[in-house]
């Protein structure tokens, strides 16, 4: 078996890219992905195969990050030829390579419908990837909802409960610190383990910072006697207005708070003209799902998030 990147030869990223996108789960099409290589967000480099000694394809997998992004950020497609007998066998070895090379284990998202465990066939295929990526360091796993919210949906109006107001980045950094107190999140909660509230503040400010959307966008909140509340930071991806991240402080949570930042979020992007927002959370953060539902999103998929878990 023959384990390469996309630049082993003039051919290979012409056959890596023609790789047929079918199977249970979602995997980009060859016109997609030329639009990725095109914006450099998927590069030739971050496309690995697997091919038997006659040439044939027998596996792919296609790592993607920004187009400023040193190395690749999540691994987006892992396909195995149908037939092969061990398919995450294959994949595995696929993935290991891929890591050896990058210098890191990407995180693999795998985007489900929700009813995915209902469907044998869909449900085999998750198996063997997560297995896939189980041999290959991924063993941490967390089951996220994707929300989209569409003009459709209108926009709340602002209650008065909440002042939104510009702030500082000691300000910022203080308030992330702050949020991580008592949350749902589970990388939360697992990077907490093994870092300080400070270390993970960090970590978070600079995450959002380097984030497609504009600093200038971030909003703290506060009661209208001046006491903090939360902070709103409404954010971007390539492609679309997101809500980013948005949190209460814990001595003000269970007021119905977390509505009035969501909210302030939607309007914001909504204002500026956005088609389209979107936003993940956690299936185990109950609260913030039911917000998100309240203010009118709706769940597009499941992702099956698979990462290697936090260094201690």
């Amino acid at each position: 078996m023959i384990l390469r990147a996309a630049t082993a030869d003039p051919t290979a990223l012409d056959r890596a890219v023609a790789y047929r996108a079918d199977g249970p789960v979602a995997a980009l099409t060859a016109e997609r992905i030329r639009e990725e290589l095109a914006a450099d967000r998927i590069r030739a480099e971050w496309i690995w195969t697997a091919e038997d000694e006659d040439g044939e394809l027998l596996a792919r997998a296609l790592w993607w990050g920004r187009a400023d992004s040193g190395r690749p950020v999540v691994l987006d497609c892992l396909q195995v030829r149908e037939g092969v007998a061990d398919p995450a066998g294959l994949a595995a070895g696929l993935l290991e390579a891929g890591h050896a090379a990058f210098g890191k284990a990407p995180g693999y998202n795998i985007p489900l419908p929700r009813d995915w465990r209902s469907d044998p066939a869909r449900a085999a295929a998750v198996a063997w990837r997560r297995e896939a990526a189980r041999r290959a360091g991924l063993t941490q796993e967390v089951e996220r909802l994707r929300y989209e919210w569409t003009p459709a949906a209108g926009t709340a109006a602002p209650t008065g409960r909440l002042v939104f107001r510009e702030g500082t980045d000691e300000e910022f950094l203080d308030v992330f610190a702050r949020l991580s107190r008592g949350s749902l999140d589970v990388n939360t909660r697992q990077e907490l383990a093994v870092m300080t509230e400070e270390e993970f503040a960090r970590d978070d400010f600079d995450f959002y910072l380097d984030c497609p959307g504009e600093r200038s966008w971030w909003r703290l909140a506060h009661l209208p006697d001046g006491t903090l509340a939360g902070m709103a930071i409404p954010s971007a991806t390539p492609y679309h207005r997101n809500v980013g991240y948005l949190g209460i402080v814990p001595e003000q949570r269970g007021k119905g708070l977390i509505d009035e930042v969501l909210g302030e979020i939607t309007r914001f992007h909504a204002a500026d003209g956005a088609g389209r927002i979107t936003a993940t959370t956690d299936t185990v953060n109950v609260p913030m799902a039911a917000a998100f539902d309240r203010a009118g999103y709706e769940v597009t998929e499941i992702r099956l998030v698979l990462e290697e878990p936090a260094a201690v």
